[in-house]
């Protein structure tokens, strides 16, 4: 059986193709379309999926979309008679919009569908919808390496859902509870995300990331007047400081005067005072994370758990649940924010709608390492690269490769890795990644301003050998898909000067923490990723020839990508990216490009062309 998935219409629309139970392929629309968040119909993601899979459209059985329309309408509609008078400008802008494509989704898949090939005869009957939070139950339960999980998914909303738990159990999945809209914690964190002055649902990860440089310091105050959060996790907003439900903005003018000041526009100077900020809606959502998993750890007393959702991205608070241990075993939807729910309704459908039992997966979990996007062959990359202009030489093998890209890692140069299938979710894992070298004390300065254009605070990752994680980390699970923060080992800590002590806010930001000091953040933590050789051996003997030369089996991995652009996808994306930024050495395939031999002029507007407006 072969279902296809579907999520659009909002932000990081996606495909994903399950055949027999099994995740067969899955993209984003952004990589193919090279626009950030595309909300478009992934047309391109779509046709990706049947090409990968050798199918034509009339060979597959179901196409699934992750949510159900008309259920979100009457959620909006109910919302502005709730609320009026207020809000009849939002609403006379929204309401248009809704008549003229959103309430007809139905004819609009099938229009689209239809200019991919889908013949009538396949869509009559065979277009289904689920509900968004059980796309997201399902993309978490039915891939992970559990009989039985509780499944616990946070995001801003879907249909009426904020929060939903359900219990999933062989092929079953029974949701049990819900929290409604407008009672949202992920709403809640995107309204400090606005506040502090960073784009709703793609800068929430830089909060995250600022946290650590202030004190939770208005964390009570939020507890007291923001969030009134019961002994097992559930929540309600005081909606009194908030201007989602109506208005164009995510928070009124009580909310700033309860802050004493107006949201930080984009261009303002970080100060301690949004730092702070940051550190405390973290410590507020650790709050509810953790009394909701506690909570349902009592009652259920099942020893394993699911999430998926946007907020179970938030990879602070997946190490804070992990860490307190009420639940022995968590797995997280690697594509935990929409793009999931393409998976998720594919898995719905096969499970749920047409009774199939799950299947028994080849590794830990039914993702495959998240690698279930396009992949390009070695004579492929070699043509395509040459038609770029590229001056290459070819290794001879892939330890050739690997040893070469070890090299110069060792001697302190930025990487471009490109290799095999591409990562479906927002993390590079070592697919499509820039690599350095963790003990370098420049590396992230290096990263952040020379090669990825972004602010100067944000960390990186590491990527370690799943054998040699606990030496270096204070982590003894997996994380292969950079879900979990963990601190540093003490023994690996370099112990601060009073100075250094006696520092706040963004002059922590140089200080040598640890042997890794490029993957170290300023409260010793990491977000770690472990490497397994199972799932990509090649990035596997990458790290084990960077340890064999340095003593180190830590790498510093992000995402291969500018500031403003989606992850690159081709060897061609991979070349201007190379190109356009200070990185030394691209390895694509056994490809070895290195910078100072390309004959095409390095563009240095091209990062600019990715800044915001």
């Amino acid at each position: 059986m072969r279902v296809l998935g579907i999520s659009a219409f909002y932000h990081d629309s996606a495909a994903a193709l399950v055949v027999d139970g099994r995740i067969v392929a899955a993209a984003q629309e952004e990589r193919f379309t090279r626009r950030k968040h595309d909300a478009r119909f992934p047309r391109h993601a779509v046709r990706f999926c049947l090409e990968y899979a050798h199918l034509a459209p009339d060979a597959v059985d179901d196409v699934v979309f992750y949510e159900k329309p008309f259920l979100k309408f009457e959620r909006l509609l109910e919302t502005y008679l709730a609320f009026a008078p207020r809000g009849y400008r939002s609403f006379a802008l929204a309401l248009p919009v809704w008549i003229k494509a959103k309430l007809f989704q139905k004819s609009v898949l099938e229009g689209e569908l239809a200019r991919l090939g889908f013949t009538r005869r396949v869509l009559e009957g065979r277009l289904l919808f689920t509900e968004h939070h059980q796309s997201h139950a399902a993309s978490a339960f039915y891939p992970s390496p559990f009989a039985e999980a509780v499944v616990l998914t946070l995001d801003g909303v879907g249909e009426w859902a904020t929060t939903a738990v359900s219990l999933g159990r062989g092929r079953a999945l029974d949701a049990v509870r819900e929290i409604h809209f407008p009672h949202s914690l992920g709403l809640l964190y995107s309204a400090f995300t606005y506040y502090t002055g960073f784009k709703v649902n793609s800068g929430e990860y830089k909060v995250m990331g600022l946290a650590p440089y202030g004190a939770p310091r208005f964390a009570p105050l939020i507890l007291d007047t923001l969030i009134d959060v019961k002994a097992d996790g559930s929540f309600r907003l005081n909606l009194d400081y908030f201007d989602y439900c109506t208005g164009l903005r995510m928070t009124n003018d009580r909310f700033e005067r309860l802050f004493g000041r107006p949201p930080r526009r984009p261009e303002d100077p970080l100060e301690p005072f949004h730092m702070d900020v940051a550190a405390s809606i973290q410590a507020v959502t650790d709050e509810v994370v953790l009394r909701l998993t506690r909570a349902l750890a009592a009652e259920f007393g099942i020893p394993n758990l699911c999430l998926a959702g946007g907020v179970a991205l938030n990879c602070v608070s997946n190490g804070r649940i992990l860490r307190d241990g009420r639940f022995g075993r968590l797995w997280v939807q690697p594509a935990a924010g929409d793009a999931g729910g393409a998976v998720g309704a594919a898995l719905a459908a096969y499970h749920l709608h047409a009774g199939h039992d799950r299947v028994a997966w080849d590794g830990d979990d039914g993702m495959s390492g998240s690698y279930l996007g396009p992949a390009f062959g070695q004579q492929d990359i070699e043509e395509r690269l040459r038609a770029a202009g590229a001056c290459f030489e070819t290794a001879d093998d892939d330890r050739a490769a690997i040893e070469a890209a070890a090299d110069a890692l060792a001697a302190g140069q930025a990487v471009g890795w490109f290799q095999g299938r591409m990562e479906f979710g927002p993390r590079a894992l070592g697919a499509r990644s820039i690599l350095g070298d963790p003990r370098s004390p420049t590396m992230q300065k290096i990263l952040n301003l020379k090669i990825k254009f972004r602010e100067s605070f944000r960390p990186f990752a590491p990527s370690v050998l799943r054998e040699d994680v606990a030496e270096w980390f204070e982590l003894e699970a997996d994380s292969p898909y950079m879900l979990l923060v963990a601190d540093v080992r003490r023994e690996r800590r370099r112990p601060m000067t009073e100075d250094e002590q006696r520092l706040f806010g963004l002059d922590k930001l140089n200080v040598v923490r640890s042997d890794i000091p490029a993957v170290t953040h300023v409260d010793y933590s990491a977000r770690i990723q472990t490497v397994h050789r199972e799932t990509h051996p090649m990035f596997h003997g990458l790290l084990e020839a960077f340890k064999a030369k340095t003593g180190c089996p830590v790498l510093v991995n992000t995402s291969f990508n500018v500031r403003g652009e989606p992850i690159v996808c081709t060897p061609e994306d991979a070349f201007r990216c190379f190109m356009g930024t200070d990185l030394d050495l691209l390895v694509a395939g056994r490809c070895l490009l290195r910078k100072p031999r390309q004959t095409s002029p390095q563009r240095p507007e091209y990062a600019l062309a990715f800044l915001p407006d």
